[in-house]
């Protein structure tokens, strides 16, 4: 069994990570890419922002001592290695859990799966906190991060009990834990900012949605299919 779990995670995270950093370059790359350029104040916008030429290879936004990948093919392949952890981080957990459950899946029930993760790790979150552009304001990092963890959690719970839970009380349970963290609400700045075009944002939150929504397709997919496959490995 650890051997089927290993070789199921590994190959189908790193596909899925390698299918997902294919998508992200014709849809979210160049969206940062631009709003990087509002970020560091060279995109002319009918005011006088200066020197058009200080945000230097697109990284440089006057903390000298924070290091980022230079542009081009150096930060495609760190973009690609992040998104090839990434794939197998999760793949490891979707793997975790059939192997736990003591369950056979396949690639059709692999999907599910992942859709069911893409609502409790994304959706579910995003409603409260969607993804953001470089240089658009956020709340602490520590209190986003908390209320998208305990998000995260409770969605997931919520979907289990809704699911497989064996009377309506259960599944009444799982609708009042989901909705929780919302009512709560999540955390946002005093004061948003202003530059990037709202059409640029909206775009940004549509394409991150279909291309997370994708990897986990896809990733659910695979992960139903090797873990099949690899049954009497």
């Amino acid at each position: 069994m650890f051997r089927r779990i290993m070789m199921t995670a590994l190959i189908a995270g790193a596909l899925a990570g390698v299918f997902v950093w294919g998508v992200q370059l014709v849809t979210t790359t160049p969206l940062i890419a631009h709003a990087e350029q509002y970020e560091g104040g060279v995109v002319e916008t009918g005011h006088d922002h200066g020197d058009t030429e200080s945000a230097d290879d697109g990284h440089s936004h006057g903390d000298d001592e924070t290091w980022m990948p230079d542009g081009g093919l150096e930060r495609h392949g760190f973009t690609l290695l992040s998104s090839v952890l990434m794939g197998v981080g999760f793949g490891f957990i979707l793997t975790a859990v059939f192997a736990l459950r003591g369950i056979e899946v396949d690639a059709r029930q692999g999907v599910l799966w992942g859709l069911g993760g893409f609502a409790a790790l994304y959706v579910a979150p995003a409603l409260g906190l969607p993804p953001e552009l470089p240089g658009m304001m956020g709340a602490d990092v520590s209190e986003r991060q908390i209320w998208w963890a305990a998000t995260a959690v409770a969605t997931a719970v919520s979907l289990g009990l809704i699911v497989f839970g064996g009377s309506v009380v259960m599944r009444l349970a799982g609708v009042v834990i989901m909705v929780i963290p919302h009512v709560v609400g999540a955390p946002h700045p005093a004061e948003f900012s202003e530059g990037i075009p709202a059409e640029l944002v909206a775009q940004f939150a549509v394409s991150s949605l279909v291309t997370v929504g994708l990897f986990w397709i896809v990733l659910g997919g695979l992960v139903g299919f090797f873990f099949e496959k690899f049954e009497n490995a």
